[in-house]
């Protein structure tokens, strides 16, 4: 297989690691959160934080070093315009992703210690679950964008 068709490869498998751990992440604490069972929040939320860490932060990784080193070879400047637009929506879920580790960690830890007290959230989870989410929609909606400029290299007009 050539170098070009490797990183194809592992482009490819990435971006599916990294939108379907994501959405696969949103699915269960949305619905987890909404549920009203602290114990399996605590579960959730550990869980979350561990497949950012195994899976997405990886691919978070690969992808841009697999996207640009395929358009370099190429030839694609990073202007032409569905690369730049991809690589600017790229940008934005990632302005978003970085807040939610945070949030997450964050909610894991109020979790577990609901679990391990009273059996209470405070209300600062429910906060950052709020954020956690209003960041969750732009960020998926980007790579959706991304996903489509990805496959159909559209003739973008400007």
């Amino acid at each position: 297989m050539s170098l070009y068709l490797t990183l194809k490869w592992l482009h490819i498998v990435s971006s599916v690691l990294l939108v379907g751990t994501g959405l696969g992440s949103a699915f269960y604490m949305f619905f987890t959160n909404r549920s009203g069972n602290v114990q399996a929040q605590a579960v959730v939320t550990r869980l979350v934080v561990r497949a950012d860490w195994w899976f997405t932060t990886p691919t978070v990784l690969i992808q841009p070093a697999t996207g640009l080193a395929m358009a370099a070879m190429a030839g694609l400047p990073w202007s032409t315009p569905w690369l730049a637009v991809s690589i600017a929506l790229y940008l934005v879920a990632g302005a978003c992703w970085l807040p939610v580790v945070w949030l997450q960690l964050r909610m894991r830890d109020m979790a577990a210690q609901a679990v391990q007290g009273d059996g209470v959230l405070p209300p600062l989870y429910w906060r950052y679950a709020r954020w956690w989410e209003a960041l969750g929609y732009p960020a998926f909606v980007a790579m959706a964008v991304v996903f489509y400029l990805m496959v159909n290299k559209p003739a973008l007009g400007f």
